[in-house]
């Protein structure tokens, strides 16, 4: 009964590689077991930053990997999940009304805006859609920089939490394994809970027909629209879809960090993040996204410090801590980048599903 509700959840696409399937249930259980095994903020933070981008990536995974739309709205989309809670809370006070009412005004504006954007500009040739996008999702970066009195300009929006949520809020009197089960534990685990119930809402999506006719699109449009499918209509829908897991991810990301501003989901640097954990974790996999999410994440936080501790290692060596000093971690990022690229073409879930 188990294995047949499972079954059922992943929509039949099972991984089809035992070394897969062993890595995306490590990553699942380092997520659920994180506040226990990785006590203090900074460890946390980079596991829910993790399950936060692993529904990012898979949502624009439905749009380059599965219809072949390539997008630089995403991150507004993002932003707009975050600034709908954010205003909502700060605004309106710190009940649950309120924070019901930012996540379904910014639901709503997100499946708005991509069906807009996706009715007006999918006729278009891709090149051109993707120029679009690109000048849409800038106009509403510096709309958030400059509407000060509204979204709080460069420096943000600061905003409490109902009080369940809060760090004193202590939920058992006696810690569990080692860890204070507290609000913030509890808003821990709403991140993480959120994320795997969209990515898994995702991959059923995916694996309907409906995501059969989005593959055969993005393989030929033409025979696609011959057989009788409306590819505009198919495209709009996708990418509003899309633009609901990113808001939802926002939404997430927001509630974790109580903040939201420019710099943490709007910056074009996000959208550039985004397209790397899909290449190297695999595209039109969905599967890559908790790959390449899980990598870039870890590496991202934890590559300057492992770097510092090889430097200081291998100190009196010519060339070699000089190589590994810290300050040129982005370099050694970038380099990952190349030989996952170079050894992975079709991303690491792609490699494992060959053999």
């Amino acid at each position: 009964m188990l294995i047949r509700l499972i079954s059922g959840l992943i929509s039949q696409d099972a991984p089809r590689s035992r070394v897969l399937t062993a890595l995306l249930l490590a990553v699942l259980a380092a997520l659920l077991a994180a506040p226990f095994l990785l006590p203090g903020t900074r460890p946390l933070n980079v596991a829910a930053k993790v399950a936060v981008f692993i529904v990012l990536v898979a949502s624009y995974d439905l749009l380059l990997g599965y219809t072949g739309i390539v997008s630089f709205a995403h991150t507004m989309f993002f932003g707009i999940g975050g600034y709908g809670v954010g205003i909502a809370a700060a605004k309106w006070g710190t009940g649950w009304g309120p924070l019901a009412a930012g996540v379904a005004l910014a639901v709503a504006l997100a499946i708005a805006l991509a069906l807009v954007i996706g009715l007006l500009s999918l006729r278009v040739r891709a090149i051109f859609f993707a120029m679009i996008t690109l000048a849409v999702a800038s106009f509403f970066q510096i709309l958030a920089s400059q509407w000060s009195a509204f979204t709080g300009g460069e420096d943000g929006i600061n905003f409490k939490l109902p009080a369940v949520f809060s760090p004193g809020n202590r939920l058992l009197e006696t810690p569990l394994l080692g860890a204070d089960i507290n609000g913030r534990t509890l808003a821990y685990y709403v991140v993480v809970l959120g994320a795997l119930a969209l990515f898994l809402a995702l991959l059923r999506i995916v694996n309907s027909p409906f995501g059969r006719v989005l593959q055969a699109i993005r393989e030929n449009e033409f025979r696609a629209e011959a057989l009788g499918y409306r590819t505009v209509v198919y495209r709009s829908v996708a990418n509003g879809i899309a633009a609901v897991g990113a808001a939802a991810a926002g939404v997430l990301y927001a509630l974790w960090l109580r903040y939201t501003g420019p710099a943490t989901t709007l910056s074009f640097d996000i959208m550039i993040d985004i397209l790397l954990m899909a290449v190297i974790g695999g595209m039109g996999t969905l599967y890559g996204a908790v790959l390449g999410a899980a990598i870039f994440v870890v590496a991202q936080n934890y590559l300057q410090d492992l770097m510092k501790l090889a430097s200081g290692a291998l100190e009196g060596w010519p060339l070699l801590p000089a190589l590994l000093h810290p300050d040129r971690w982005l370099l050694w990022l970038g380099v990952l980048f190349i030989v996952c690229v170079y050894y992975f073409p079709n991303g690491i879930v792609g490699k494992l599903r060959r053999g």
